[in-house]
């Protein structure tokens, strides 16, 4: 029989997922359907209890990784520490959540070289930025929240919440950056499709970072990034993450081991992809 997964979102857009997760299913040599679903917030309960019941498993993109944490019967250590799922196992009438974002990333700088150690600037107080500077004060960072003067607030609550939680943080608006960094996160949108052209620093902030991840995976290579190779900084692009966080999906499914050799070429495949869906002319 079939297997099938699918992901979830409203709106779901255009979304990476089924091309990656088709091509990690593949060199499994598993045969399945993988498929959106764009699933309004006030119906989840029900699709929870009608289609997505009888799927194998699926992913979950916004606005539901938080919602329907108490729609499963239970959740592992990492949904509980980020209060967000983006994984569901169905097995045996059961559903099972869990979360692969911190995982995508922490591996995504592995492969490429780069130390989650030292001090780290982190651009952004939303929901990615949350998930990336809890890995960061956890692995010992020291955290720099930075943001625009609208976000200070946000940004107070997340330095309490990694504070609180046993990290160092402090906070500063982007105009205030200043002083060297061992890695700059990009955790805002700015740079992304159908902006490129956007930088969320200026070229002399960059300087003073010795490497840099943009979560933004749509262009392969923001002005950020961009802008940090010409300066010869080392730099992680966000499909890396993507990718990464999806091999933790196939692991917390079925129990799957990938060569690294193989992701790489999917994350290399997955940028051409995107590239003839946005960029061909």
């Amino acid at each position: 029989m079939i297997q099938k997964f699918a992901v979830i979102g409203h709106p779901i857009g255009h979304t990476m997922s089924p091309f990656i997760h088709k091509n990690l299913f593949a060199l499994q040599n598993i045969d399945v359907e993988y498929f959106t679903l764009d699933i309004d917030p006030e119906k989840l309960s029900l699709e929870m209890n009608g289609t997505l019941s009888q799927l194998n498993g699926f992913n979950v993109t916004i606005p539901h990784k938080e919602t329907i944490i108490p729609l499963l019967d239970s959740v592992d250590g990492s949904a509980l520490k980020y209060n967000a799922v983006n994984c569901v196992l169905i097995k045996n009438g059961k559903s099972y959540g869990c979360s692969t974002d911190a995982y995508g990333f922490t591996k995504a700088l592995e492969a490429n070289g780069v130390s989650l150690s030292g001090k780290v600037l982190v651009l952004g107080a939303g929901g990615a930025a949350r998930t990336l500077a809890r890995e960061a004060a956890d692995r010992g960072c020291h955290v720099t929240l930075s943001v625009r003067e609208s976000g200070i607030k946000k940004a107070e609550h997340l330095k309490k919440w990694l504070c609180d939680n046993g990290g160092t943080a402090n906070i500063c608006t982007l105009g205030q950056i200043d002083g060297e960094y061992d890695l700059l996160i990009n955790a805002t949108p700015v740079g992304m499709y159908p902006n490129p052209d956007a930088s969320p620093i200026t070229e002399q902030q960059l300087k003073q970072c010795k490497a840099v991840f943009d979560a933004v995976y749509n262009p392969e290579k923001t002005l950020l990034l961009k802008t940090a190779e010409q300066n010869n900084i080392k730099t992680v692009g966000g499909m890396a993450m993507l990718v990464w966080q999806a091999v933790k999906a196939h692991e917390f499914w079925y129990g799957a081991e990938f060569d690294p050799k193989d992701i790489k070429n999917i994350i290399t495949e997955a940028n051409r992809e995107m590239e003839k869906i946005f960029y061909a002319k």
